[in-house]
């Protein structure tokens, strides 16, 4: 009769990352203070000329001319002109502008400061001339550029990817006006991050940072996401069946867009010269804006709070062409050159299809429908399952509609996950 095998040795009991000393943090704070309000200051800066520009590109000319400023003429003149001034400026400045829009996200390497002017500088001509895209994307790349370049010089032994953390949590946190959402965005960064210390340790600095940006943004701009819609009365067992389809179609208009994205991208690099694309780029811009009216233009910021604040001013029909619009013109202008983000237009495009569904079936909340809606797209688009459920529970800003939003994401991300990402590599292939 063969011995008995001994018992298997028990399992070694998981290993926690050490906690770091606070001596070791508590210098963090200073530094990152200033990253962060720094980091608002310049998004601030940015957004406050493109503003300015703004109205004397589609209010003042417009006016001086005679012409209708949101005339589908001036639309289509604008944009295409927009897009030739683009061109032109980022063959002309140092760095053209950084790395291909298409190929880049929202938190990167830090490009070379010399490349940053020229950066801002076509980040304002685009958020005045009427781009659907938003300034996340370049305002966080300048940040990150000049926080690691300071920082590399100020505090040489400091790790170098403590500058770009500090940088992305600051305008982040700006740009939503809280800290959450930085801390969100970078959580899941660092949890795909091998590194040493405790999680919270890690994210102690960047919090920071993103607090510091926040409150500074809060306190001169006080922006507010809340689209002041129909309170929303409790759970329903048909609400959970609307959570589930509506978060589930925003997430499939999302992935339309994401698979386009390639296609698109390689017709305009197929015309080789970037001037050349990005006119042309505006130009579609502008044939779509004249198709889905003077709301589907810009970031999409002020307008998704024109059309929310009148639910029913707008049939079903209207509003989805206003989401396909929207979406179109998002991967257009992504991928023809503009430098800008997809999270703004994005939401956009969410509020409209909400908005949509709640038109066809008026038993449909419209704040449930809206934050569904922009849920499932925000996941096809930015593949960020925390940003995402922040984001649409920030724009009802009512508690309840929580445990839907929380049911809503698991069959939205499994219509999502394993699918191709907005964002290509080096040879205009998307990732995954």
């Amino acid at each position: 009769m063969a011995a008995p095998e001994p018992p298997a040795p028990p399992s070694p009991a998981p290993q926690h990352p050490a906690s770091t000393p606070a001596r070791r943090l508590l210098p963090l704070v200073l530094p990152a203070i200033v990253v962060g309000v720094v980091c608002a200051l310049i998004l601030l800066g940015v957004s406050l000329l493109a503003e300015r520009l703004q109205d004397v590109l589609w209010e003042t000319l417009p006016d001086a001319l005679g012409v209708g400023g949101f005339s589908s003429l001036w639309m289509i003149v604008m944009l295409t002109a927009t897009g030739l001034a683009v061109g032109l400026v980022l063959r002309a400045v140092p760095g053209h502008g950084g790395p291909d829009p298409a190929t880049t996200g929202l938190v990167d390497a830090p490009m070379r400061p010399g490349t940053v002017p020229g950066l801002l500088l076509v980040t304002v001509l685009a958020l005045a001339g009427g781009v659907s895209l938003g300034p996340e994307n370049p305002i966080t790349a300048a940040n990150i550029a000049l926080a690691f370049w300071l920082g590399r010089r100020a505090a040489p032994g400091a790790p170098a990817e403590l500058w770009v953390a500090l940088a992305a949590a600051g305008t982040i946190g700006a740009l939503f006006g809280t800290p959450i959402a930085a801390a969100l965005i970078l959580s899941e960064t660092l949890a795909s991050q091998p590194g040493p210390g405790a999680f919270w340790d890690r994210l102690f600095a960047p919090l920071a940072a993103g607090t510091a940006g926040a409150l500074t943004m809060s306190l001169i701009a006080e922006p507010s996401f809340d689209l002041s819609l129909p309170a929303y009365s409790g759970p329903h067992w048909g609400d959970l069946l609307a959570a589930l389809l509506i978060a589930s179609a925003g997430a499939l208009l999302g992935l339309l867009a994401v698979y386009a994205f390639p296609w698109v991208h390689r017709a305009f690099r197929a015309l080789r010269h970037p001037v050349l694309a990005l006119t042309l780029g505006g130009l579609v811009l502008g044939l779509l804006g004249a198709l889905g009216g003077h709301l589907t233009l810009f970031k999409g910021l002020e307008e998704v709070k024109e059309i929310a604040g009148d639910p029913d001013g707008w049939s079903a029909g209207e509003f989805a062409v206003m989401a396909v619009v929207k979406t179109a013109a998002l991967v257009v202008a992504a991928t023809c050159g503009f430098r800008g983000g997809r999270i703004f237009p994005a939401v956009f495009a969410g509020v409209a299809l909400g908005l949509c569904a709640h038109a066809l079936v008026g038993a449909v909340p419209a704040a449930l429908a809206v934050s569904c809606a922009v849920l499932g797209v925000l996941l096809a688009v930015t593949r960020q399952g925390w940003v995402s459920l922040f984001t649409a529970a920030v724009l009802v800003s009512d508690a309840s509609v929580l445990p839907l939003l929380c049911a809503a994401v698991l069959p939205a991300w499994l219509l999502v996950t394993g699918r191709p990402q907005m964002q290509l590599d080096g040879d205009g292939k998307a990732l995954r």
